[in-house]
């Protein structure tokens, strides 16, 4: 055994000074530098030498002898992440798990998401042609074994002008972990509440999130609302307004649904115009129940149907929302050449909405007063971690003189 692996394993086990008298093994006497240190390892039955009392210093151990003297040390508490990593093999086969000590060894993971968009509209005046380049780096650290934290940077190119609108931005900063038995995630993240892409709420947001069981799932938040871009959402102008939301969930048989009750308070009106009661305040509560249901038709085709109700009427005096989308396969990010169609259909009032969250932001601009239309859709993974999407949507505004209009988004994400 090389001297710096044996001092260096003696001091992973807190060896300071002689602490035994006996002489474990012949060869080894009082004198020898490694003395104190073999002696310490023998006592704690990390090394045992050989059956004829030697301890062989000076023969070359097998890989397999190695792995039997590290299993000892990690069982004796030695911190040995590095060796346990190199002996992983050896180690497995002698039935020792090293899983912990490979999450010490990556405690912060990094992932990325580069995703490249294009989108066009046509007929609706306000609405701008715009390229982009986003790029997100995740960081994920391992806490404890219950709980993590993930951060978010995010940067944000328009490659259409040079004008210095380059934004780079820490986005999200969360934890998860349980208590008992309830899952908890607290910070700031990206928060879908109900449906596809987030049909009631999909965009930052802090909050706190506990969820409790397994098949029938019920999920309560509670926290703010970000302002994001769109107009109607809660809060205007400000970061956000409070909420609240309860969910129970689950499946059955072929079915999984969703009901969702939501209240947020101070959501911007004013985006309205004039509510159904002749109201003109610009905030007031708002209430949205919804459920989503989503089950297969057949293999590989599945359909999702949602249903929402506000307390709030908008101009049109409508207070409801339905959205449905039909899809077939789906592209996957590790399966080159998958590929997936869709298509939906919305029929919304402007007081369910309070920011849809699906990618393309072109809905957003209706959310104020309701719209009606449809999408259809394709994604195909060109490469490993490599997915391209292109989406055409057709929307009415249901306001009276207001643009209706069409868009097309296409998008290339790349993950690593």
């Amino acid at each position: 055994m090389k001297k710096s692996l044996i001092f260096a394993m003696a001091m992973a086990l807190g060896v300071t000074a002689s602490a035994y008298a006996a002489n474990p093994f012949s060869d080894v006497p009082a004198g020898h530098w490694a003395y104190d240190s073999i002696e310490k390892l023998a006592a704690a039955g990390v090394i045992d030498g050989y059956g004829d009392g030697t301890f062989g210093g000076d023969k070359l151990m097998t890989r397999y002898e190695m792995a039997q003297i590290v299993a000892r040390a990690m069982a004796n508490g030695a911190n040995v992440d590095k060796l346990a990593a190199e002996f992983a093999d050896e180690l497995d086969a002698l039935g020792v798990r090293v899983a912990n000590l490979e999450k010490k060894a990556d405690a912060v993971k990094i992932t990325g998401q580069i995703r490249a968009h294009y989108q066009s509209f046509h007929g609706y005046a306000a609405a701008a042609d715009a390229t982009v380049l986003r790029s997100r780096l995740f960081f994920k650290g391992q806490i404890n074994d219950d709980w993590t934290y993930t951060g978010m940077i995010e940067n944000q190119q328009n490659l259409r002008n040079d004008t210095g609108d380059e934004v780079t931005r820490f986005q999200r900063a969360f934890v998860n972990g349980k208590l008992g038995g309830v899952d908890i995630e607290a910070g700031r993240n990206h928060l879908v509440l109900l449906g596809n892409g987030g049909q009631i709420y999909g965009n930052r947001a802090d909050y706190v999130k506990a969820s409790y069981g397994k098949d029938i799932k019920l999920t309560g938040i509670v926290g703010k609302m970000s302002s994001g871009t769109g107009a109607n959402v809660a809060g205007g102008a400000d970061y956000g307004e409070d909420f609240w939301a309860a969910s129970v969930s689950g499946k059955i048989g072929v079915v999984n649904a969703e009901v969702m009750y939501v209240d947020v308070k101070d959501q911007n009106n004013g985006a309205f115009g004039k509510l159904a009661d002749g109201r003109t305040d610009k905030k007031a509560d708002n209430n949205i129940v919804g459920i989503d249901v989503k089950f297969p038709i057949v293999k590989d085709l599945t359909l999702e149907g949602l249903w929402m109700k506000a307390d709030e009427d908008d101009t049109d005096g409508n207070d409801q929302g339905v959205f449905a989308m039909l899809k077939y396969k789906g592209a996957k990010a590790n399966k080159p050449g998958s590929w997936g169609v869709y298509a939906k259909y919305y029929n919304m009032a402007g007081t369910v909405n309070i920011q849809q969250g699906e990618d393309n932001t072109f809905p957003n601009k209706f959310t104020t007063g309701g719209f009606e239309g449809y999408a259809i859709g394709a994604e195909y993974a060109l490469a490993k971690n490599m997915v391209a999407l292109i989406d055409y949507e057709q929307l009415d505004d249901k306001r009276d003189g207001q643009d209706d209009g069409a868009a097309l988004w296409s998008q290339l994400v790349i993950t690593f």
